[in-house]
């Protein structure tokens, strides 16, 4: 019978333990941090974009109830797909981000688009934040510690 050699395991064995990490309730929880993140990125965008009305101080009325009334929905999965929805529950909410026919009907009040520029804005950066959590987590399974 021919001699091979001698065969060490001990790096397999550590290889073996670290791919463990690789768990699919790990990634799943990674995918979840990750929507919340871009959330919440997405609503600071919005937020800081909504206008605030502006009141004479002897009306009695205060400005912000738009901008207060933006929240996050709750995480679903619908396949490979996770969602989150961006709730502004003000029922003018709309009015205002697409615009509105002025009160007599002769003109157009312009939308200011807050939640569509802010989307698109947080489109351009998300792959790459994505990207960079996938990095940490893999690098964090695979280190030696």
């Amino acid at each position: 019978m021919a001699k091979w050699g001698k065969c060490d395991f001990k790096q397999l064995v550590r290889v073996r333990d670290k791919l463990e990490r690789l768990q699919v309730s790990d990634l799943e929880k990674l995918v979840i941090e990750l929507t919340n993140e871009i959330a919440a990125r997405l609503l600071r965008k919005i937020i800081k974009r909504t206008p605030v009305g502006q009141y004479s101080k002897g009306s009695g009325k205060v400005g912000g109830t738009l901008r207060r009334g933006w929240n996050i929905g709750e995480i679903t999965q619908a396949g490979n797909t996770y969602e989150v929805e961006i709730i502004n529950p003000i029922i003018y909410a709309s009015y205002v981000e697409f615009g509105h026919r002025t009160r007599n009907h002769k003109g157009w009040v312009r939308g200011r688009f807050m939640m569509t520029i802010s989307e698109k804005e947080v489109q351009q950066f998300a792959h790459k934040l994505i990207e960079k959590r996938i990095m940490e987590y893999l690098e964090w399974c695979l280190s030696d510690k």
